[in-house]
């Protein structure tokens, strides 16, 4: 696949021109971040977002893969003397590695197999003299100058068993017969489950015993089906007609003359032992293959939905609204060894830690809030945030009762990560002087007050916004979800003098090193005073610094822009530009900007259009966080249990998760309701994040309670 070719699969693919695919490449290739290109390289690429270019450096990764393997393969069969020119046209049109494969496969060195023998048995000859399809006399006589005994042919039955041996290979290695076979069974198959071990799990009991087309089959149902097999509750196999496959290969091998072409010709003597070979070699070698690729494209091609979804609902969690200027009680509940609190300021310094053991077998309830009434007092504590971990609805009762009397809400936060952080090394190098539970409480309540901030901290995979993450291909998910990270992080932007070292390693070009290196400028210096300094952290070049200026703040920089998204590369242009309307670079913030020709400056000042409008847009609104536009967390005074729910309640919930079929919903309850995906709208839904986000505040309908199975079935048609 050539460089043109390449171009026009991106262009086909992804709905962009040539010249946007070529200026992508050549930004890519000159070692630009995609945050950087989507942000200051509009103007270049036609504005193509963050998204589009990840799918775009995915799969551009994937067609140079895909080149570099033809090349190989053209080489290989080419050195042992078998390419022709058909061959080699057919192997540099191929469009997908599945595709190379099976060109590949006749000369792929494989390991030992029955034809492998048969052919070091010199049954190669008798294999073509039956696939010709020309013997005027048994086959059994011709075999017989093929029996030696040394190589273990002892007679003609031998022979000729090694010969269809051989045959049964060749017509497996078949790439068109394998392209029309994988076809067929996926658009006429089906995935059929059978129950092995009903003692295991009773999650799986949907697929005791189930069936349903391969081509219609949802994402979670064949990741639900492939974790139920792992487990050993189930067994799978996919069902097709045997001899549909059959007849179709008999059609393309047994040599047909006449003029019909639906008549298969007969000979005697050798139409027989290649019907054996083609049963052979179908149920043998082909369905089994066939099945593999079929499952694996199918969990692929799962996988991928999964993880799409994934990283929609971690980058909707990430973009929650922050709570600032609040004094924040983190409470870490458990029952056997009590409920860790952590106090927190209004800029998440920990200001102090207890332990309390209000929850069983202790239940030291009374004690427990004396010590949180101090604390609340001491601190003018504003929120409590409650983890929703073991123990939560325990807690939850006893704050509800403290705050009673008072202005303290409490929130319930989701928990998933905190404890994986707590017994982190990064956990123990920021907070060397807590234990593990003082940790996840002081990691509970920041992440309600900057909820980026805090789980940036956290691998991706334990934020519990997903589904079946452990059964995807990890690398695979790793590098999407660290993808969203870095996205929301750069949108978002960092202040330079209080980024931890985790939030600076997701800005736009900072490594692992840079990001300490920074920190420990900072701690020598006192902080940045303005961009500029960067260049002064060790190892950060010109390089990393033209890709990271412009995602890092500095509030008190002694230069407003500074405290912008603006990049450096346009100070000067905006200094014309703000000196053309009668400002100066201080009077950012507080200018009139809307009614002016955008094209007409464009030209003026040789900027581009949509440079031009996020500069302008910084401008009127300097240090702005686009998180501000998010609902904020739902803040509560009183307890509702799951009995106290009543079909045809309409209640005020919070999205928690997003799944392929619907949404869960915290309704207050400790057990998040389901609204299924036919009941999010009363118009059609083609998946739930299309019309929903993580963190949404939304209104939902009760229509169902399984207070024994805590089930709760929602409704946002009200």
């Amino acid at each position: 696949m050539s460089k043109v070719t390449i171009s026009k699969v991106l262009q086909q693919e992804l709905d962009l021109k040539e010249w946007q695919v070529n200026k992508i490449i050549e930004l890519i290739d000159n070692g630009n971040t995609i945050p950087f290109i989507a942000r200051y390289r509009k103007d270049v690429t036609g504005s193509v977002n963050d998204d589009t270019l990840r799918k775009f450096e995915s799969r551009l990764k994937y067609l140079r893969n895909l080149e570099d393997k033809k090349i190989k393969a053209i080489n290989k069969i080419n050195s042992v003397g078998k390419l022709n020119k058909e061959l080699e046209k057919n192997i540099l049109n191929a469009k997908t590695l599945v595709e190379l494969e099976d060109l590949y496969r006749p000369f792929k060195s494989k390991k030992q197999t029955r034809a492998s023998i048969a052919r070091e048995r010199n049954l190669e000859p008798l294999a073509k003299i039956i696939m010709e399809q020309n013997a005027k006399k048994s086959i059994s006589k011709i075999a017989k100058r093929f029996i030696n005994p040394k190589k273990g042919i002892n007679n003609s039955d031998d022979a000729i068993n090694g010969a269809k041996d051989i045959i049964a290979e060749i017509i497996s290695d078949n790439a068109v017969f394998r392209k029309k076979i994988r076809k067929n069974t996926f658009y006429k198959g089906k995935i059929e489950t059978k129950v092995k071990n009903r003692e295991i799990s009773k999650e799986y009991e949907l697929y005791y015993q189930y069936s349903e087309d391969l081509k219609r089959i949802p994402p979670h149902r064949i990741l639900a089906i492939n974790r139920a097999e792992k487990e050993k509750v189930i067994k799978a196999k996919i069902a097709v007609n045997t001899d549909g496959a059959v007849k179709y290969l008999s059609r393309h091998i047994l040599i047909n003359k006449s003029r019909n072409p639906a008549k298969i010709k007969y000979n005697p003597y050798t139409t027989p032992i290649i019907m054996d070979a083609i049963n052979d070699s179908y149920k043998r070698l082909i369905a089994p293959s066939i099945e593999r690729e079929i499952r694996n494209f199918l969990t692929k091609k799962a996988e991928e939905k999964s993880i799409e979804v994934f990283a929609g609902n971690l980058n909707q969690l990430l973009m929650e609204s922050p709570i600032p200027n609040k004094t924040i009680m983190g409470w870490d509940p458990a029952f056997k060894t009590g409920c860790k609190l952590a106090v927190i300021d209004k800029t998440g310094m920990v200001l102090e830690t207890s332990l309390i053991y209000p929850t069983p077998p202790q239940n030291r309830i009374a004690e427990s809030k004396i010590i949180v009434r101090d604390l609340i007092k001491k601190y003018d504590i504003d929120i409590i945030a409650i983890g929703n971990g073991t123990a939560s609805r325990e807690s939850e009762r006893i704050v509800s009762d403290i705050i009673k009397d008072s202005d303290v809400k409490y929130v319930i936060v989701n928990e998933a990560g905190a404890s994986v952080y707590s017994a982190s090394t990064l956990g123990s190098e920021e907070f060397p002087d807590y234990n593990e539970g003082e940790r996840s409480a002081v990691s509970i309540a920041r992440r309600l007050q900057d909820p980026l901030a805090e789980l940036v901290k956290i691998d991706p995979k334990s934020i519990g916004v997903g589904q079946y993450q452990h059964d995807m291909n990890q690398k695979k998910l790793n590098e999407s979800l660290n993808g969203v990270v870095e996205k929301v992080v750069n949108e978002v932007g960092v202040d330079l003098n209080t980024a931890s070292a985790s939030l600076l390693n997701y800005v736009s070009g900072i490594t692992k090193a840079t990001a300490k290196n920074i920190i420990e400028y900072r701690e020598i210096n006192g902080g940045f005073r303005n961009r500029k300094e960067l260049l002064n952290v060790k190892k950060l070049g010109s390089k990393t610094y033209k890709q990271c200026a412009g995602f890092v703040k500095i509030p008190d920089s002694d230069y407003p822009f500074d405290n912008t998204m603006i990049h450096p590369e346009s100070y000067e242009i905006c200094e014309k530009f703000l000196k053309s309307m009668g400002y100066k670079v201080d009077d950012i913030g507080n200018m009139d900007l809307d009614n002016i020709h955008l094209n007409e400056i464009a030209h003026n000042f040789d900027i581009g259009i949509e440079t031009l409008k996020d500069i302008i847009s910084e401008l009127k609104k300097p240090g702005r966080d686009p998180r501000e536009d998010a609902d904020k967390p739902k803040l509560r005074k009183n307890v509702l249990e799951i009995k106290d729910l009543k079909e045809d309640m309409i209640l005020e919930g919070t999205v928690r998760n997003i799944v392929d079929f619907g949404a869960f919903v915290d309704i207050g309850v400790h057990q998040d309701g389901l609204v299924h995906i036919s009941r999010l709208s009363d118009r059609y839904v083609s998946h739930p994040l299309d019309v929903l986000s993580v963190g949404e505040i939304v209104d939902v309908k009760v229509l169902n309670v399984d207070v024994e199975r805590r089930r709760i079935d929602l409704t946002m048609i009200l």
